[in-house]
Order: C-alpha cells, then structure tokens, then sequence
C-alpha cells in the first residue's frame, strides 16, 4: 500500500508517537493542572513540554501563548470569532479552506465586513492586491500559509510586512505548512498562527491549537468556551491569562504526549531537511504526471512555490473514477472531490468537479512516487 492522502492526515507516524501516548496511558493517565500528586505533576510537565516544542519549531518566544485545541479548525474559530467584531473588516484570499470561510460567512450574517482577495488559477497571491483591499474599519487579515487543494505557498511574510504598517492583526492558517515549511512568528510578523497536530506535526488526531502573540490584545478576544481551568478556582469569572484562559475543561493530554513525540522527530530530522526531501519527491511527481497525454496538473507546477501536494485531473474520468480505481486496483490511498475548499477549487477552475490529489509527506519515497504515476498512466492508457 502507497499511502499519499497526507495533506489530510500524516501516516505512518514515527514509531515514537504511538509509544509516548501507550507511556502516558499506562504510566501517567492523571489531569494536568488539577491535582499536586506526582502523576499529574507529570502530566502537566508532558503538556508544558510540548507548548515548549510548539514554540520552538515556531520561534515564539513564550511558550505559554501556545494554546493547545483538537485541531486547526478550532484554533481559526477561536482567533475570528473571539476577535471579530460587527463593523470591523477582514481580508482573506480566494485560496481558503472552509475552516476559514465558513466562520467570516457566519461572521458576516452578524455585520463583520468581509474580502475575498482574488488569487490566480494557480492559486498564487499578490501582496499588493491585499493592501488595496485595506479599509479603515480593517482589523485582521487571514490567510492560509499554503493551500490544502494544489499545495501553493502564499506571501506571508510580505502580507506580514502590509499588516504592521497597517497595525492589523495577521491570522495564518498553518495547517498544510507547520512541520513541513520553515515558520518564524517572529520574522514573518505573525500575530496568530493555527496548527493542527495530525498532519506534517506527525502527531495524533484530535490535537492542535493557536499561537497568540503579544499584539493581540486579549481583553478584546473570547474564548469559545469557559469552564474549569484548574486555576484561580475561587472566581466564577474566567481567567483572563494565557493559556488558561482558552483552555477550559480537561484538554486531550494522550494526544498532545503524542504530539510532542511528532513534534521532536520534526525537529531531531529538521525542518529544513524535511523541506528538501518533500520539493524532490513533489518536483518528481509534477514532472512524471504532467508528461501522461490526458492528464491536466493544476497549480505553479513549481516545488520551490509549493508543498507536497499536487491536484490533478484526467479527461474524460470523473475523480472519484481514478481515486476509486487507484485504491482498488493498485493500493494508493489520496483524495478526490473538493477538499473542503470550494473557493480554491472555483479560484483554478475545477468547480464543482474537484480534483484527484496526491498529498506527500515526509516519510514517502521517491519510488512510490514513480509506482503512483505509473498507476495514473495505466489507468489513462485502459481508458482511452
């Protein structure tokens, strides 16, 4: 089995993650927080432990402005709908995941203002095209940091730049990027940034969370929810410090000890590597893919611009067909359809069909990139 569907979930996952979630179940197992005994000590240590790997992958200066979630979807929830206020403006481009754009639709029925900036069919952003969106009433800009349908890579550090000179917050949706792509919240001028744990982080479901930088002011933001956090028991009012106050109940601390495994073996390999091993496995795929006579690649075509994920269609097969016969009749597991992502999908003109994608990652081989194309090829040679 050919495993390339890791733009939706990385797998497998280093050894290690699976044996440090075993560790704390048989070992640990107490809430960390809400007790002083040496077990939930230690599992309070586990968590910090992994605010600290967090934060250092980011370059983020405080660990304790890692907010730890069950994925990125939450994290974006979190940042707009705790920020986002009626009359205030917000940008975002025409390259998102519904994990951005369904919150600023439910947003904007409440009287958030809301722009699309249009990206190009290959899914590329220009910067100057978001500062002409600015308003006076703009807050916020939201971006993907690449997109989860062609891999594209969006300018945040530009955007970064256009955001300060505003004094705008920039949000960045880390989800296809963070494990797999350099990320410096400090450099990139970063005020938050989501992460889902289950992707490049190579940790389990169910974990994630939000980098809260120091401009974001948190008076003004509102956590999705309140309850319990173990600290300042004797007040019914949250706490109004990080992380507590957007951590309320008992957090998934099985799966951020996974997490922080995931996230060791990213830094142990380096990110740096990582990114080279994935733009030689992805260069190879866009070149083996785009020379089959039928077969349409969508994107920039380019490995420096993108991730390892490429989107492609067949003339004359619906996607679902060559997923279906992929999986079957050769074992390669990828994704067709829409990607939760109709806007990318509308922005490269594969509306409302979709796209077969391959989503690479850190542990594939150039050999079963060439056994995947050799699969795309037969299938396209038998429907002719």
């Amino acid at each position: 089995m050919i495993y390339l569907d890791n733009a939706a979930t990385s797998w497998p996952k280093p050894p290690g993650v699976a044996e440090a979630m075993v560790h704390f179940m048989n070992e640990v197992g107490a809430n960390p927080g809400r007790s002083a005994h040496r077990l939930a000590v230690e599992s309070g240590r586990i968590v910090y432990n992994t605010r600290e790997a967090v934060a250092e992958l980011f370059n983020a200066l405080d660990p304790l402005r890692v907010v730890f979630g069950f994925n990125a979807t939450e994290a974006l929830n979190l940042a707009l709908c705790g920020l986002l206020r009626p009359g205030h403006h917000v940008i975002t481009s025409s390259m998102e995941h519904n994990s951005v754009m369904r919150p600023l639709r439910a947003l904007e029925r409440q009287g958030v203002e809301v722009t699309v900036v249009q990206c190009s069919p290959q899914g590329f952003l220009d910067p100057s095209d978001v500062e002409a969106a600015i308003r006076v009433n703009t807050v916020m800009i939201v971006l993907n940091h690449a997109s989860n349908v062609v891999g594209t890579i969006l300018p945040i550090a530009k955007v970064g730049k256009i955001a300060r000179r505003y004094n705008l917050l920039l949000l960045v949706d880390a989800a296809q990027t963070a494990g797999a792509y350099p990320m410096d919240v400090e450099a990139d001028k970063i005020d938050l940034l989501a992460f889902t744990g289950h992707k490049s982080l190579l940790g389990p479901m169910g974990t994630g969370g939000l980098y809260i930088g120091e401009r974001v002011n948190l008076r003004e933001l509102e956590p999705l929810v309140r309850g319990g956090t173990g600290s300042r028991s004797e007040l019914e009012e949250q706490p109004n410090f990080l992380p507590d106050m957007c951590e309320s109940g008992t957090i998934n601390a099985v799966g951020i000890a996974g997490l922080l495994a995931g996230v060791r073996f990213v830094l142990e390999r380096g990110v740096d590597d990582i990114r080279r091993h994935e733009m030689e496995l992805i260069q190879r795929l866009i070149e083996g893919l785009s020379a089959i006579a039928g077969v349409t690649v969508h994107g920039g075509h380019d490995a420096r611009r993108q991730t390892a994920t490429v989107s492609f269609n067949v003339v004359g097969m619906e996607p679902s067909e060559v997923g279906l016969r992929l999986d079957e009749e050769y074992s390669i597991m990828c994704r067709v359809g829409l990607h939760c992502a109709p806007a990318a999908h509308k922005t490269i003109g594969t509306f409302p069909v979709g796209t077969v994608r391959f989503g690479l990652g850190a542990l594939n081989t150039l050999e079963e990139v060439d056994i995947a194309v050799a699969a795309v090829d037969a299938i396209v040679q038998e429907a002719r």
